[in-house]
């Protein structure tokens, strides 16, 4: 599997990845991150694409080998990656708001941080 994100306004980063893949990609709809929380807070993810007139698109998770953790969650986008918003207030996906920000991808190490659309 290889994650690629082309140099966008979603994320400062690009990169191109290479994983093994463990498992089936599922679709996600959200994630529990723990930059701001201890315990952790629930986020909506999506992944963030190039249609300048709908750039939400569907994320995914994949179980992957990764070298530093063993076995991880990756979580990862459209080719502009993925963009996070909070659970509350419920506001439209826009690169000028505020609450939201992106990301490349993500390698997650637990499955409770995950929540899928099925």
């Amino acid at each position: 599997m290889i994650v690629e994100v082309e140099p966008n306004d979603n994320c400062d980063s690009s990169v191109f990845a290479r994983f093994k893949e463990v498992g089936l990609a599922r679709r996600l709809v959200q994630v529990r991150l723990y930059e701001r929380n201890a315990t952790g807070e629930w986020y909506w993810v999506t992944g963030w694409s190039d249609n300048e007139l709908s750039p939400a698109c569907p994320a995914y998770a994949q179980r992957v080998e990764d070298s530093g953790a063993g076995l991880a969650y990756l979580v990862y986008g459209g080719i502009y990656g993925l963009r996070f918003r909070p659970i509350s207030p419920d506001e439209t996906w826009g690169l000028g708001n505020p609450h939201q920000w992106g990301e490349a991808y993500l390698l997650l190490a637990d499955a409770r941080d995950l929540r899928y659309a099925d």
